[in-house]
């Protein structure tokens, strides 16, 4: 006989869920003191929306869902937003959620609220327990829902009797999540296509993918010499140094990087979806002939009408690879050609100005970090530098929202050096995305995290503002930021800091902070002008 909330533990358990985020509320009490004797690292948060994006960067880095508790009413909507960034970005996540008792739902109970309503429309999956009976059979569905297909969240709400009453049931089996393979009709049309082609070109994106995957996919670019490119914020699924790797599809994109796309007759799209962004605003993807991988068939013919869709996870079309026989010669240099262009966008940055060269920072981080490194940004035209100068070398080293989520800088940051600990973890954040989480800083300290925070301070919320000069040419309003010092906030809290003026001081900075051992914030301060690496706030104006 056990209680719901030991039986819910026991399930993680089985479904060898070693971590969890939560933020502590009385709804789910009995489920809490049941973790209290479980080999699950419970990291405690500041804020519910911190502890969802935690999860959800969890689920990002390892493939299996992310796990966060939060208690009923406000807990659940401030943690909407992590929900949100797991659908948007594929990632397998489950979010348990405290609720009023069974007697009390649809009263207007004290902070009730009706979470299938509210998390409907972005959520794979929610579920409100009933019966405790049913707390294995629910759970295993809640894992599998998250992983299986395209994956995404799962909301899981929690009667507080539930979690109390004592009930004799037997625990559900682990979940394996099922993975679509290509068939041999699928792999005989793919590759009478590419052969067909003169100027094939491959995108990679998504989730449900591993290293081998990756290691698969280059192996095959370099033998048909295809160029692969990689959709928004996925960059690390292909090594920057591959012969191949022709740069990242997001926003300021290379110009020469664009064409190419356009230019293609044979676009392999491989788990990737090509929304807004990578297609720059569904521009990129017309005549070309088109190939579509994806683990779900709804998604498949969504936006794009392939010549051939194959519902496959990218993982398993790519380990598929691996057995397509050596491709005959080819006659041009195609993959050479789109790296060169690559290597011409990337390797020396333009002076931008102001004292702060964030350009070359980032070539500094590149040449000083090593390959391990893990690379997490939220959202804002301070990411731009990030994506453009750094260059990922191997899988999962990228953490960052393809939702973009401004806030999410800091828990992914966080997760990652926690789950990664012996990876060097850097996390970039602008100082409008940092102050949304920046309270997360606390949940660093307090478990000893020493990730390295590095915050672009210009002062506003610099993205909106490039927008308001572009359509509203010296008429700005609501983008001023008056900030605090950063620096100070690090120390405050028991953590490094300090401020970085120039470029000369930057390095000595980073190894202070990496030697403190500390969780450390960098406050680098960088001229309003440079909005991007391309233009300042000015040339915007002017529409230049």
């Amino acid at each position: 006989m056990r209680t719901g909330g030991q039986i819910l533990v026991d399930q993680l358990k089985r479904n060898g869920v070693e971590r969890l985020t939560c933020v502590p509320g009385e709804s789910y009490l009995a489920a809490l003191d049941a973790m209290y004797d479980a080999d699950i690292d419970v990291l405690i948060c500041r804020h519910e929306g911190g502890a969802a994006m935690m999860a959800e960067a969890y689920g990002k880095l390892t493939g299996r869902p992310g796990i966060c508790f939060v208690t009923r009413g406000p807990g659940a909507t401030n943690a909407a937003h992590g929900v949100h960034i797991a659908q948007h970005d594929s990632t397998p996540m489950i979010l348990f959620v405290g609720q009023v008792e069974r007697a009390f739902l649809g009263r207007g109970a004290f902070q009730e609220l009706d979470y299938v309503a509210a998390f409907g429309g972005i959520a794979k999956w929610v579920v409100e327990i009933s019966d405790p009976k049913r707390i294995p059979e629910i759970v295993a569905r809640a894992f599998r829902v998250a992983m299986q297909g395209r994956p995404g969240p799962v909301v899981v709400s929690l009667p507080e009797d539930i979690l109390t009453e004592v009930v004799e049931v037997a625990d559900a089996p682990p979940v394996a999540a099922v993975a679509a393979a290509p068939t041999r009709a699928d792999m005989a049309a793919f590759v009478q296509a590419v052969e067909a082609a003169e100027r094939p070109m491959m995108i990679l994106g998504g989730s449900r993918w591993t290293a081998e995957g990756c290691i698969a996919v280059a192996e095959f670019a370099a033998r048909y010499d295809i160029p692969v490119a990689t959709e928004f914020r996925r960059t690390s699924l292909f090594a920057a140094h591959h012969p191949c790797y022709a740069g990242d599809l997001g926003f300021g994109q290379n110009p020469a990087l664009s064409q190419r796309v356009k230019d293609a007759d044979l676009l392999i799209l491989l788990g990737a979806r090509m929304a807004e962004v990578p297609s720059n605003g569904y521009t990129l993807i017309g005549q070309q002939t088109l190939v579509h991988v994806f683990p779900e068939a709804e998604e498949i013919g969504r936006v794009y009408q392939p010549a051939l869709g194959i519902v496959s996870t990218p993982d398993q079309f790519a380990k598929t690879l691996s057995g397509i026989s050596e491709a005959p010669p080819v006659q041009i240099i195609r993959g050479a050609a789109a790296h060169q262009d690559w290597l011409k966008w990337t390797t020396t940055p333009s002076p931008i100005p102001g004292d702060f060269q964030y350009g070359e920072v980032m070539v500094w981080l590149r040449e000083h970090l090593p390959p391990e490194t893990i690379i997490t940004n939220g959202a804002g035209n301070y990411a731009i530098w990030v994506h453009r100068y750094w260059r990922h070398e191997r899988p999962f080293t990228q953490v960052a929202p393809t939702s973009g989520s401004v806030g999410y800088s800091v828990p992914a940051g966080i997760m990652a050096k926690r789950q990664c600990p012996d990876a060097p973890v850097v996390t970039f954040a602008g100082d409008g995305c940092f102050l949304m989480n920046g309270n997360e800083f606390a949940t660093a300290v307090q478990y000893g995290i020493p990730l390295i925070i590095i915050v672009i301070d210009n002062g506003m919320w610099g993205t909106i503002r490039m927008h308001q000069e572009r359509e509203y040419p010296h008429r700005p309003i609501g983008t001023e930021l008056k900030n605090p010092d950063f620096a100070a906030y690090a120390k405050a809290f028991g953590g490094h800091g300090e401020t970085v003026h120039t470029t000369a001081d930057f390095a000595p900075a980073f190894e202070r902070a990496r030697a403190s051992g500390k969780p450390a914030i960098l406050h680098c301060l960088i001229d309003p002008q440079a909005i991007t690496p391309a233009k300042t706030l000015d040339q915007v104006s002017r529409g230049e």
